[in-house]
């Protein structure tokens, strides 16, 4: 059997971290991969253009979006720039009455209440003509952004990691990270002290968890020092909303799961202005506050999101390729997550339609790894009147009078996709090595927890245990849709409080069922996790698949 050194070894040969430099890096608690922000095209001279304009007396406006890296990006550089003036404001657009990105509205607001700089962040690259109005209006614009760039960009100074022009050594830094670079850049051309920058880094690491950015490189650098600047409390807001939905000590999963969704609650149910009230507040009883009402939003998301996910589904008739959903009476801010939902179940890309003001339909839509949606529906972009996003998600605003020609467009496109690729909806099993039960130990889960902090780019390690007879099984739950067993080392079960390996299986105890009615050893893949109770520490290995 292997030692626990020799599992992580495998499995980090696996995902191409071979030297031994990289992966002194990799499992570092103090990790040093980051770079000089000036390499971002564009940063020396957004840099000149805020430092001469806050030199100027400018009121500077901040303009964000209204989801967790949004929210988070508005809040890092707000921090930051508070130290250099007062003279300051931001804004986030309402999801329900503006949509995502400038608007030009909302710019004349802006121009109105007096300033005379605006720096986007987690938004703006494409927004030309926005832009354009912004300076026929007398204000200076900064863009900083992260979403995919195509050949209409807003002419400005313009920073975004993935021009075609940038050589920054990354290109995956979420928007937060984008600001988050500016904050550092103004920091080493003023002279601020470093912990200006260090006293950020909880809210960077939750904007780039969020907004599902893949964790390598600085980006893991970004949220292993975030994680442990949350996790010392030294953020009384993010303590509080922590506490208020029972989490300890905080890994990246808990900000995926659970803080992150509790933030972009306040977006899709309300404004996401409360979430930054959140995160700028000092007072105990509006930190209080903020959290209470971020909770209910949370669960009134929760409740409308099961509804959607409901009526959504009673729309698929299973021979889709592409899921076109045209709703009339879900909330349009939990689309987006319903979208990802029937996405997983049903590995088929995701497009939710909804009413959108006076003959207008908002779309979201989610996809599978094999499609890059913003790429296909780019091809048809003539039929939007508004469209962004990346591979994995997008969104956009159309007519209702041309959404049917974009429907038949985009199933054509799909169809033909389906039928170069024909095994291109295949949901494959992926893991990582294979193990045995005996190689299951504490002390193996303790050495994978090395590996966090986990999240896209860098998942928890999946293994694939063979030849499982499952025995002594007990199912769990008032319906008993939940099993647990133990295997020993030879693939026989003991007990469950033996010292075999207990397997626990989640919401699909009948699959379970069905396979021990056959008699057949069984193929299963999971991962592996420290289990506490009652101060006693135990292993355990979460089913994902079983054949």
């Amino acid at each position: 059997m292997r030692e626990a050194k020799e599992i992580l070894r495998e499995i980090l040969l696996k995902r191409d971290i071979v030297s031994e430099e990289d992966i002194s890096e990799y499992l570092s608690d103090r990790p040093k991969k980051t770079y000089d922000p000036f390499l971002l095209l564009n940063m020396e001279a957004g840099v000149d253009l805020l430092l001469s304009e806050i030199n100027a007396g400018t009121k500077i406006c901040i303009y964000g979006d209204y989801d967790a890296d949004g929210v988070t990006s508005v809040c890092i550089m707000y921090s930051v720039l508070r130290h250099l003036t007062d003279n300051i404001m931001y804004y986030i657009p309402s999801r329900f009455d503006e949509g995502y990105g400038l608007n030009t509205d909302a710019v004349k607001n802006i121009a109105d209440a007096g300033a005379g700089l605006m720096i986007t962040v987690d938004c703006g690259s494409v927004s030309y003509d926005e832009v354009e109005y912004a300076k026929q209006l007398g204000l200076k614009v900064i863009v900083t952004d992260h979403h995919s760039i195509d050949d209409v960009r807003a002419d400005c100074i313009l920073i975004n990691p993935h021009q075609k022009e940038c050589t920054y050594p990354f290109s995956e830094l979420a928007g937060c990270g984008v600001a988050f670079k500016m904050c550092q850049a103004v920091q080493k051309r003023t002279g601020l002290p470093k912990k200006v920058i260090t006293d950020v880094l909880d809210l960077a690491a939750v904007g780039t968890v969020g907004d599902i950015v893949s964790l390598t490189d600085e980006n893991r650098t970004i949220v292993k020092y975030g994680l442990n600047k949350i996790n010392s409390r030294s953020r009384r807001s993010l303590a509080e909303l922590a506490s208020a939905i029972s989490l300890d000590w905080i890994t990246s999963e808990n900000i995926a799961f659970g803080i992150a969704p509790h933030i972009n609650a306040a977006g899709r149910m309300a404004s996401a202005d409360e979430a930054v009230k959140l995160f700028r507040a000092d007072d105990d009883s509006v930190i209080q506050r903020q959290v209470e009402k971020l909770t209910a939003f949370n669960r009134e998301r929760k409740e409308k999101q099961n509804e959607a996910y409901v009526a959504c589904t009673e729309k698929i008739t299973g021979e889709e390729n592409i899921m076109i959903l045209e709703m009339d009476d879900i909330h349009e801010g939990i689309g987006g997550i319903v979208a990802g939902k029937i996405k997983e179940n049903y590995h088929r890309p995701v497009i939710i339609v909804t009413p959108s003001g006076e003959g207008y339909l908002k779309g979201t839509g989610r996809s599978i790894p094999k499609i890059d949606i913003y790429a296909l529906l780019k091809r048809h972009d003539s039929f939007f009147e508004r469209f962004g996003g990346h591979k994995s998600a997008c969104g956009f605003l159309l007519r209702k009078d041309v959404f049917q020609g974009f429907r038949n467009a985009v199933e054509i496109d799909v169809a033909e996709m389906k039928k170069a690729d024909p095994e291109i909806f295949d949901k494959k099993k992926e893991w990582d090595i294979e193990i045995s039960p005996g190689e299951i130990t504490i002390g193996l889960a303790r050495t994978l927890e090395l590996m966090e902090p986990f999240g896209q780019g860098n998942p928890r390690p999946v293994f694939l245990m063979k030849n499982v007879i499952p025995g002594a099984v007990r199912f769990m739950g008032s319906d008993e849709t939940h099993a647990r067993f133990t295997a020993d080392a030879a693939g026989w079960v003991q007990t469950v409080t033996g010292h075999g390996v207990e397997c626990v299986l989640f919401q699909r105890a009948q699959e379970l069922k069905d396979l021990m009615c056959s008699g057949k050893p069984v193929d299963i893949t999971g991962t592996v996790s420290l289990k506490t109770w009652r101060g006693r520490e135990s292993v355990q290995f979460i089913i994902e698949e079983m054949e």
